[in-house]
């Protein structure tokens, strides 16, 4: 098992060094304007606990540095940190890399479990690596949103496919069908045990940031599915890992996001145990945030990049 540490900034390839400069980004996508407001220091931001600016910060974002000119969510549905996400498709992509680099173009085909509405992660690896994507959810309503943002961007049509997972209680079962091949997966898994639990880390986080409790001004939206699923992000991924033992030969790297660093021991003895051939660990870093990126594969001899 390799373990990669790396310091408290973004990967070298993440484009989200810095802070957000608002005042480019917000000529490129001027819905944002109205969004920005000015700290007692003097410094243009934006107000985090408000859903709409999130949303406006995000599809400037992906205006600016992949040239997503049309992105929206359905109402309370996840609205990820961009920077995050980025960060975990650019080490992801260090999983592949030879000694010419990292592999690009629609040669290299990746599976992201639960793709949302929000559709980040195949955008984000289609328009950094040139990479095919297939996204997943069980929700059709997310389906649909994210089939909305492939149709009105056209540099995503051909790039990205979508596939509903019919079977709640499968991950990867009912996705890779005969013949697929994948380079790669991705997955950020629902973190939460229950709906409970979901909801005091909520109302914790809004506590912390002193917000009331109108809940219109909610920012930690989510569906169910997208927070929470019984046993939390640990079940869920113990699950995929026992599940890619049947799709050994057709996958390069099955990997997963784990927010929490005390899952890593049992999820790492989980992959040893499916008889992973190889097991890496990178723990990330975005300012005060730590997360861990774990990959896993069962044919070394075989490429990569399939």
């Amino acid at each position: 098992m390799t373990t990669m540490t790396k310091s408290a900034q973004l990967h070298p390839r993440n484009p989200h060094q810095g802070r957000y400069d608002l005042a480019t980004l917000s000529k490129g996508y001027p819905p944002l304007l109205v969004h920005l407001t000015v700290t007692p220091g003097g410094e243009q931001t934006i107000n985090f606990s408000e859903p709409a600016a999130v949303q406006a910060l995000n599809a400037a974002l992906l205006q600016h540095y992949y040239q997503i000119n049309h992105w929206q969510l359905p109402p309370n549905y996840l609205c990820p940190p961009i920077p995050g996400r980025a960060d975990y498709i650019h080490y992801a992509a260090d999983l592949l890399a030879g000694p010419a680099g990292v592999p690009t173009g629609k040669q290299i085909s990746m599976l992201d479990i639960g793709c949302g509405a929000n559709l980040i992660y195949p955008m984000i690896a289609s328009r950094s690596y040139g990479w095919r994507c297939v996204g997943t959810d069980i929700d059709e309503l997310a389906l649909k949103a994210a089939q909305l943002i492939i149709d009105s961007n056209p540099k995503l049509n051909g790039q990205i496919t979508l596939r509903r997972q019919p079977d709640s209680n499968s991950i990867l079962r009912g996705i890779i069908k005969a013949g697929d091949t994948f380079a790669l997966t991705v997955c950020n898994p629902p973190f939460y045990g229950s709906a409970a639990e979901a909801a005091a880390a909520n109302q914790r986080k809004r506590t912390n940031l002193g917000l009331n409790d109108n809940p219109q001004q909610r920012n930690f939206a989510g569906q169910h599915h997208e927070l929470w699923c019984p046993g939390g992000e640990l079940a869920f991924i113990r699950q995929m890992i026992k599940e890619s033992v049947e799709f050994a030969e057709q996958v390069g790297w099955f990997s997963s996001l784990v927010s929490q660093q005390s899952h890593l021991k049992a999820l790492l003895a989980a992959a040893r145990q499916a008889g992973a051939a190889e097991i890496k660990q990178i723990n990330m870093q975005q300012g005060q945030k730590s997360s861990h990126l774990l990959a896993w594969r069962f044919n070394i001899a075989r490429p990569d990049c399939i």
